[in-house]
């Protein structure tokens, strides 16, 4: 008997493949014109979402040029972990974060939400979009359509995004049911959501080096000889684009 996790993710999969396919290749169009034209690239979540942004960050095989938003009161090693959630929820939290970080018109900002609801998130998108920052979320938009907002403005992640990827999860983002348990377990949405951004990953350096990029800024393992000299080399290169210390 196969394990249902494993059918429900496979399940995903294709769903995400076939349904968001347009959305995807949208995302790959900004992402790869954003580093040919030496924009920045920023990815964001928050709490467990801030898992995806941790995925494209420093990574053997991922862009050198993504920037992570990393906010202090949002990781995970915070105790309690319940002031994670006071914190997501803040309204004015996300714009401060905003301004603090070097988005300029013309760069992309990567956001994972899976509810879509809480202000941090929001107030990241409409600062960004108001400096003329294209903004990509990931998020689960049957999932937020269900559910009221936490921002004050009244909308979700997915009205004020530019391009919208859905993760086709399950409200509350569990997805295994349980013979007489109602509460569902195992969530779906990191693994979805790091297939959905290594996707846009291997494809953005697939248009680059169609582009006559011989060199893409794509990090080499550190546990290969040689590992750590190429990846200072490419740091130099797009220096201009990466915003965290090397």
């Amino acid at each position: 008997m196969p394990y249902q996790y494993f059918e429900k993710i496979r399940q995903l999969f294709d769903i995400v493949e076939k349904q968001e396919k347009e959305k995807i290749e949208q995302a790959v169009a900004l992402l790869t014109d954003a580093i040919l034209a030496k924009k920045s690239i920023f990815a964001f979540g928050a709490s467990h979402a801030g898992i995806i942004a941790q995925e494209l960050y420093y990574r053997a095989g991922g862009l050198i040029s993504i920037n992570p938003i990393f906010a202090k009161d949002l990781q995970l090693d915070v105790e309690p972990i319940s002031y994670t959630s006071k914190m997501e929820r803040l309204a004015g939290y996300g714009t401060l974060l905003a301004e603090k970080t070097p988005m300029k018109k013309g760069d992309v900002l990567i956001l994972h939400s899976v509810s879509g609801r809480n202000s941090v998130t929001i107030d990241l998108a409409i600062a960004a979009q108001e400096l003329g920052v294209h903004v990509i979320c990931i998020t689960n938009l049957n999932y937020s359509k269900q559910i009221t907002s936490r921002h004050p403005s009244g909308k979700n992640l997915y009205q004020c995004s530019d391009i919208v990827i859905d993760n086709h999860g399950d409200v509350g983002d569990a997805a295994c049911t349980i013979d007489g348990l109602n509460q569902k377990v195992a969530p779906s949405s990191t693994v979805i959501g790091a297939a959905i951004v290594n996707t846009i990953v291997a494809e953005t350096v697939e248009r680059l080096v169609q582009h006559g990029i011989d060199t893409p800024p794509i990090f080499y393992s550190a546990n290969i000889d040689g590992g750590d000299e190429k990846n200072l080399a490419l740091y130099e290169k797009y220096k201009d684009t990466i915003h965290y210390r090397f």
